[in-house]
């Protein structure tokens, strides 16, 4: 017979949800593979054979919050309307921000040891934002955008719905701030910043 698969995709899942779950609440400190095998009820052995090592661990932890995002944006079909659909990405950025609150910071941050970035962190960004990327790319092919770099306009509006999803994680801004209805407004106000019309 077969030997059972202990070492399988929910046991995965298990130790990512809660290493994501022990960085934020605690940082990189908080975070040791005994300690974390413990929590899930598994052994060490099991982590290093799903991850290899800590960082492998952190890195694994970031592409799998950016695919989600990805998916996330991805599964979103055009309307044909670009200034709807950037704010309609924009909308889904943040529910899909929000729903894994504890990684999403830490796909920003150094989160290893000595604060380096996780590997491939900057390629993995890059290919989560490439839906925003064509919206854009198809408000400046209809002349609602300026001919200006799609990377231009993008990146504005990535950045303001990124600092909005850190304040409302972090909880910056006074007690009674309405973070929906300001980050759905204040995005729209971007959106149609950069039009031409």
């Amino acid at each position: 017979m077969p030997r059972p698969k202990t070492h399988d995709d929910a046991l995965r899942e298990n130790l990512l949800a809660r290493a994501g779950e022990l960085l934020a609440e605690e940082g990189p400190q908080g975070l040791s593979l005994r300690r974390l095998a413990a929590e899930v009820g598994t052994s060490t052995t099991a982590v290093y054979s799903l991850f290899g090592s800590k960082p492998a661990l952190i890195a694994e932890l970031c592409a799998e919050g950016f695919r989600r995002i990805g998916d996330q944006l991805g599964s979103m079909e055009p309307t044909g309307d670009p200034l709807t659909d950037l704010v309609r990405l924009g909308l889904i950025y943040r529910e899909a921000a929000l729903a894994q609150r504890h990684v999403y910071p830490i796909m920003f941050a150094g989160a290893s040891p000595g604060g380096e970035q996780p590997a491939g962190r900057d390629e993995a960004s890059l290919l989560t934002l490439e839906p925003l990327r064509d919206a854009v790319q198809a408000g400046i092919d209809a002349g609602v955008f300026p001919h200006v770099p799609a990377d231009m306009i993008a990146g504005s509006v990535w950045a303001y719905a990124h600092g909005m999803i850190l304040f409302e994680l972090h909880h910056n801004l006074p007690a009674g701030f309405e973070y929906h209805h300001a980050y759905e407004r204040g995005l729209r106000a971007t959106v149609t910043g950069w039009s031409t019309g």
